[in-house]
């Protein structure tokens, strides 16, 4: 079988690159090792965090571009997708996160955002209880986006434009044929196309791994938990911020949203597992230790009434990778280090550009592949954004 390209994932970065590549034009075949809105990875559940607030002002950058492109989604599915709620960083005395990287980044990009004490935070969103050393940088345009859905809709607006997307098709060979394409090994054949998306995210290896390259990646298991208010109407979207608890550990959290609870979770707060022998089961402990922290944060959010599990695939560097492989410049890889939802139909849009065009016009130095902190095995990982 000959195709124009083929994406290896479709999660929401691979789906997002499938939905770009066919609205381009392309004959596109996207390859799912599961099934199609599966639960093993990243891409499910009910929400995620689009924001402006971030360390650096290339991220900050990006994230202008986020915004636009989830704007271009909604238009072309005719589907809402982004809910503005506006949202919190807390940044506690001594946090282990500097609010000067966040206030910088966004003062030079031009982002709005204020600096709240918390006599400020209490009066205008009283349902969090804040210590009084802590500083909040507000920025109004925080949102909320769906995962499964915004993940379905971007499959379902690449199957229109009519890419074919695959379930239960893992790649079992990859072989760069030179000017003669690339050639991927399925259990149902091999397909020849002119290149290769993989945006395997915690299987990368088990792809990009065919062409003698590993990407240095850590998965950990995670977990999000549901509370249930008394008083749920106090944690609607249009009276309650998201926010970010900035330390180590560091915490987040959403207003209630598509149902009457609220969700939380701890950043990188789980063990390190293997993707493909790692339990669904909660974890009592995780469940215990984050209802404390947001029932001294946000007083009346209520019991824990169920936990979910997801996978982080962490980077050394928790940099994205929006790269070509070296030497392999036709094999473009997407991996969004546990960050990366806010930004699916951007990195749709960049691999999509640096496949078919071999660049594009966003700097993306940051995110090679032969950066030193994936080259150097001395490099010490640093999680914490």
């Amino acid at each position: 079988m000959q195709v124009d390209y083929v994406v290896a994932g479709l999660g929401a970065l691979g789906s997002a690159a499938a939905y770009e590549l066919a609205g381009r034009g392309f004959s596109v075949v996207g390859l799912e090792r599961f099934e199609l809105g599966h639960t093993n990875g990243a891409s499910h559940d009910t929400s995620r965090i689009l924001r402006h607030s971030y360390h650096t002002p290339a991220y900050v950058r990006l994230t202008k571009d986020a915004y636009a492109d989830w704007t271009r989604l909604e238009r072309a599915s005719g589907r809402r997708l982004v809910t503005k709620v506006g949202g919190l960083d807390l940044f506690p005395s001594q946090a282990a996160i500097p609010p000067s990287d966040y206030l910088r980044s966004l003062t030079e990009v031009g982002i709005d955002h204020d600096v709240l004490d918390p006599g400020e935070v209490a009066a205008r969103w009283p349902q969090f209880r804040l210590a009084d050393d802590v500083m909040a940088l507000h920025q109004r345009d925080a949102a909320i986006v769906p995962a499964g859905l915004g993940t379905r809709t971007m499959q379902e607006q690449a199957t229109k434009r009519g890419a074919d997307l695959r379930p239960h098709s893992p790649v079992t060979g990859v072989d760069d044929l030179g000017e003669g394409g690339i050639a991927v090994a399925t259990g149902a054949g091999t397909i020849r196309c002119r290149g290769l998306v993989v945006c395997a995210d915690a299987w990368v290896n088990d792809v990009v791994g065919h062409l003698g390259v590993r990407v240095p990646v850590e998965v950990t298991l995670e977990q999000v938990t549901y509370f249930r208010p008394a008083k749920p109407a106090r944690f609607a979207p249009e009276r309650m911020p998201l926010w970010i608890w900035m330390d180590d550990p560091s915490y987040y959290g959403f207003p209630s949203y598509g149902e009457a609870t609220i969700k939380a979770a701890q950043d990188c707060g789980g063990p390190v597992v293997d993707p493909d022998g790692r339990t669904s089961e909660r974890d009592p402990a995780m469940e215990q230790r984050l209802a404390a922290f947001v029932g001294d944060l946000l007083p009346g959010s209520g019991p824990p009434v169920r936990s979910s599990r997801c996978q982080y695939t962490l980077t050394p560097d928790r940099d994205f990778v929006i790269a070509p492989v070296p030497g392999h410049e036709t094999v473009v890889v997407g991996l969004g280090a546990a960050h990366g939802f806010k930004f699916a139909p951007t990195f749709g849009r960049l691999l999509a550009d640096l496949v078919v065009d071999g660049g594009t016009a966003t700097d993306l130095t940051d995110f090679r592949l032969d950066r030193p902190a994936l080259t150097d095995p001395a490099y010490a990982a640093h999680w914490l954004v």
